[in-house]
């Protein structure tokens, strides 16, 4: 899945998900060090944990951030599927 972003550095999430875990995470754009990590750290993860994990962090005065665009994404995908 590709997810479009929006009030974030990062221009796009892909990930795909296989068995309701998460894999091939990658951001395009956003901090490089920071949305590696954030990839890393979520592989192989439930979709539901990853959800409940990430949802709702802010970065600075956003009121979004890159991990709370993948929880978005996240919940799209659920809808869709």
């Amino acid at each position: 899945m590709v997810y479009k972003t929006r009030g974030v550095c990062s221009q796009e999430i892909h990930f795909d998900v296989t068995d309701h875990k998460l894999t091939n995470v990658r951001f395009v754009g956003g901090c490089s060090g920071n949305t590696q990590g954030v990839a890393r750290l979520v592989e192989g993860m439930d979709v539901s944990e990853a959800i409940r994990r990430l949802e709702g962090i802010r970065c600075g005065f956003r009121p979004t951030s890159c991990p709370d665009q993948l929880a978005l994404a996240l919940k799209s995908y659920e809808k869709a599927n």
